[in-house]
């Protein structure tokens, strides 16, 4: 049926309509695509170029050169090496597993290698690289590089590990490095980006440790084109960190090395310290480790070697080391009686062997006592009697005062680990600690460096130093950072009497130059080296009063760990005093016959600047003397171990 020509007209009407209407809407369609274009093409190109980057371009951290540690003289004591390691970006990598059993098949690979790579990339980012192997030699590297294109995400690089050429002799006091742990990051809310790095390393003990933010240095950063599979293509930019600080110590390393070499294998510790401005000069302790075995990570079997040691190696007994002083605490006694007016410089106490106080019997070493005694002679004849006897009438206080004047019961400030404070008590400390009260025993006990009492090497040093000054000497064991030279404040006088000063010092210069002084077969008689110093020997065990009837069984036949310990402190020369030094024996024996000997000889190489002098000894003993420097393992010029000549 034909339509009318007006049903025509109203078709064409509606299709005209529509059509404006669709072509309306693509028009509409079409300028916003064309605005949506222009915005993303133009406004926002920067942003868009930026994300193209990121995709292209990899943006790494730089670690830089850990600062060197040097002696006084510059003799490196921690420095750094070159080290050859292969990392993984778990990123760019794709199928970790199956590129890390290539790698295996490339450089040797242990399971706890691959068991230890797995776990550090599951706790860090995608995009850090992880180490899989380390202290590579160059064949192995060169394989790793030649390998490449089989092995995406991996790449060899050159860093730096820490080096301690001098090992043994400065373990407890430089420390050692290790990498990043978490406990490391506790309490840091802005960790160093350094410390992100997956086996960066740190400082974990010693001055590594405590001047860490002087030493670390900061991160430099390169920027490196990588392909689709997050291969390395080229370094576009490099910016280099900045070297950590350089510290230079005060301690002079070929003395150092001579009191390692010296204590040998007892478990001992000492302590040079200057006396015009408190630099240390030496700080051993006996036996040491290598620090290096913690940085290359110790095995089982070494760690445990160390642990099981009863002489206890890791141990810094310079500093952490706390011990009954002994007798080398009859000084703090006599001068806080002297302060007190109990007594004067000529005052005598007659000594019977023992003084009986309160029922309880308190003896002398002596068994026989020392008769009529006054100070020189109590010091130099190291009688207990005497100081029993002046203890009970200055009383503890007083003697603690003293103590800390001198230096004792303090912790003092330089940068090693495990400083201990030491313990010098009053009548308030045994309330606060023992909730008991202070008993005249406790007196009598402490008057002669036992009981409550304990000081560590450092702090005895301290004290001999400022006996020989009369000055309040601090110690100081940075000489300078980067080149800075560390303040050097001047000692304040500490308010003790010139007369009483000499007086102690004239008693300990009958100690060893006296033939009735217990240390006069230690004496140096080289006029100008002549030194002064106080014996001291230090119960670890209790002494009944059926073996004191028998006969005391003495040190040599107990077993090692129930003999006394022997101590030592002196300064030299004696006229005019440059060098302290305290030394310690653990289970020593005596003072006298362990203790001294190796002090003396500590002594000479500190005052000679080298082998100590055959002519400052005894001629008796220049035989036996010369036979033992001889077979001392001491380091020559380059730091190697080598037996020392005379020639």
């Amino acid at each position: 049926m034909r339509r009318s020509q007006k049903e025509t007209d109203d078709a064409a009407r509606v299709t005209h309509r529509r059509a404006l209407l669709l072509g309306g809407a693509m028009t509409a369609m079409f300028a916003v695509l064309g605005a949506r274009m222009r915005y993303l093409s133009v406004e926002q190109a920067d942003r868009f170029k930026l994300l193209a980057e990121e995709n292209r371009i990899s943006i790494r951290l730089i670690p830089p050169a850990r600062g060197l540690i040097q002696d006084r003289n510059g003799k490196l004591i921690a420095g750094n090496e070159q080290n050859y390691r292969v990392v993984i970006t778990r990123e760019d990598a794709g199928d970790v597993d199956a590129v890390l059993a290539k790698l295996a098949h490339v450089i040797p690979l242990t399971a706890d290698d691959l068991e230890r790579t797995a776990r550090e990339m599951g706790r860090t980012s995608p995009f850090a690289p992880v180490t899989v192997a380390d202290r590579l030699s160059w064949e192995d590297l060169s394989k790793v590089a030649l390998n490449a294109p089989s092995l995406p995400g991996v790449s060899p690089e050159v860093g730096l590990s820490r080096l301690y050429p001098r090992d043994t002799d400065f373990a407890h006091v430089v420390g050692y490095v290790g990498p990043v742990s978490e406990r490391d990051l506790e309490g840091l809310d802005s960790p160093d980006p350094l410390l992100t790095i997956p086996k960066f390393q740190i400082g974990k003990i010693g001055v590594e440790r405590w001047l860490e933010d002087h030493l670390r240095g900061s991160a430099g950063t390169k920027r490196i084109e990588v392909n689709a599979v997050g291969r390395v293509m080229r370094e576009l930019e490099r910016q280099e960190g900045t070297p950590g600080a350089d510290i230079r110590l005060t301690i002079d390393a070929d003395v150092q090395n001579f009191a390692q070499a010296r204590m040998g294998s007892e478990s001992a510790a000492t302590v040079v310290m200057d006396v015009t401005n408190g630099d240390i000069l030496a700080i051993a302790s006996s036996p040491s480790f290598d620090p290096n075995l913690f940085v290359r990570g110790i095995s089982h079997t070494d760690y445990n070697a160390l642990m099981e040691d009863d002489h206890r190696p890791l141990a810094n007994k310079t500093v952490q080391g706390v011990y009954p002083p002994g007798s080398t605490f009859k000084m703090v006694t006599a001068l806080a009686a002297i302060k007190e007016g109990i007594i004067d410089v000529n005052t005598t106490v007659r000594c019977p062997g023992h003084l009986e106080v309160g029922g309880r019997r308190f003896h002398c070493w002596k068994r026989a006592g020392h008769g009529a005694v006054n100070l020189e002679k109590s010091l130099a004849e190291s009688c207990d009697v005497y100081y029993y006897d002046i203890a009970q009438k200055v009383g503890i206080d007083k003697i603690a005062e003293m103590g800390r004047i001198l230096g004792l019961g303090i912790r003092h400030d330089i940068p090693m680990s495990a400083i201990a404070e030491g313990i010098m008590p009053n009548r308030a400390w045994k309330r606060e600690r023992h909730n008991a009260d202070w008993r005249i025993g406790d007196t009598i006990n402490a008057s002669i460096g036992q009981g409550y009492v304990l000081s560590s090497p450092l702090q005895l040093a301290v004290m001999t130093a400022r006996l020989a000054t009369g000055r309040a000497v601090v110690p100081r064991l940075v000489k300078s950072i980067d080149g800075r030279e560390t303040e050097v404040a001047e000692a304040p006088d500490m308010g003790i009497s010139l007369e009483a000063l000499r007086k102690i010092r004239s008693g300990m210069h009958a100690t060893m130059n006296t033939e009735r002084g217990t240390a006069f077969s230690s004496r140096i008689v080289e006029p100008t080296l002549v030194w002064a110093g106080k014996t001291g020997t230090s119960q670890v065990r209790n002494i009944s009063a059926a073996e004191r009837a028998r006969g005391v069984i003495s040190n040599d036949q107990l077993p090692w760990n129930r003999r006394d310990h022997a101590l030592f402190v002196g300064y030299a020369p004696y006229d005019a005093p440059r060098y302290a030094i305290a030394v310690i024996v653990e289970h020593g024996g005596g003072g006298s016959t362990a203790a001294a000997p190796m002090a003396r000889d500590i002594m000479l190489s500190a005052l000679s600047g080298g082998l100590p002098p055959l002519a400052a000894y005894p001629q008796s003993q220049r035989n036996r003397i010369a036979s033992m420097l001889e077979d001392l393992p001491l380091r020559d010029a380059e730091g190697r171990v080598s037996g020392p000549s005379r020639a």
